[in-house]
């Protein structure tokens, strides 16, 4: 109908036709919105769900721990489970939507060998090159010093009085520590040990002098040693990084956003005095 024949109309009419354009016009534009909001809201649930069976294709997040590390998996003094590869395993099942599988191990290298033969979907460990080439790792998690353990009334004071013939140093077998120390100490025997609980009882028959691991698991070693202490120093960084299974690489992305937040958030600070975990310092990109 022309502009003529609307001014023929009744005012009331013309009102009506008027109202009844701009209800419609309404009502289109918040279809629109509405079929946009949808597209993006299941665009981004489809990518949620295709992060999930990239991460954790069985439908559970498989989370490989070994105790006692607070960079893995220590319990508290009621028996409740916190650690670094513990907790971030558990909060990314949460985003994830999906269920949380800790597979237990006695130590790390275990972990990665299951991860490289997809038994296991994630971890924490610290990224050497050496792992890097077995598995994919996302950006730093957070960094944390090496260092030494001797027991009580040890002659080793410092780390000059290590490198004697006799000195007998503990290692975790397959740690990066028995790879690395070999080259650092040409008078010094390396012990590679099952276990940081085999370790203790190395100490108490005399099978090693001192030990040779991160900070934290060192610090949570002399909480059961009377007298034992750290030396003072460091001979390294390990910079520990959130591990998957090669081929999963697509997922990274969302593996580095989500260890951002939980830097950002103050989640991991929170992570790390629950797990008491000691000796670190903060992350930086490699």
């Amino acid at each position: 109908m022309g502009a003529g024949a609307e001014g023929r109309q009744h005012p009331r009419a013309v009102r009506r036709d008027r109202l009844m354009r701009i209800s419609s016009w309404r009502h289109g534009a918040l279809a629109a919105l509405l079929a946009f909001a949808t597209v993006g809201l299941s665009g981004s649930f489809a990518k949620a769900d295709g992060e999930a069976k990239l991460l954790a294709p069985s439908g559970t997040l498989r989370v490989g721990i070994y105790p006692g590390s607070p960079t893995s998996m220590v319990t508290d003094a009621a028996g409740k489970p916190h650690g670094l590869a513990y907790d971030l395993g558990g909060e990314l099942a949460k985003r994830l939507g999906v269920g949380v599988d800790y597979v237990r191990f006695e130590r790390v290298a275990d972990i990665v060998t299951a991860i490289h033969d997809g038994r296991v979907d994630f971890t924490v460990t610290n990224a050497t090159p050496a792992r890097a080439s077995e598995v994919s790792f996302s950006q730093p998690v957070l960094a944390i010093e090496l260092g030494y353990l001797v027991p009580a009334n040890s002659p080793v004071g410092k780390v000059e009085d290590i490198d004697k013939p006799g000195v007998k140093i503990g290692v975790t077998k397959g740690s990066t520590s028995e790879r690395t120390l070999p080259a650092k100490f040409k008078n010094a025997t390396i012990v590679p040990a099952e276990s940081v609980k085999a370790a203790i009882g190395m100490f108490g028959r005399g099978e090693i002098d001192l030990y040779a691991t991160n900070k934290p698991t060192l610090f949570e070693m002399s909480d059961q040693m009377p007298g034992a202490k750290i030396l003072d120093g460091n001979w390294g960084l390990e910079h520990m990084a959130i591990a998957i299974p090669r081929g999963r690489e697509d997922a990274l992305p969302m593996l580095n956003r989500f260890v951002t937040e939980e830097q950002s958030s103050g989640a991991l600070d929170t992570i790390q005095q629950q797990a008491g975990l000691r000796g670190a310092t903060k992350a930086t990109r490699k």
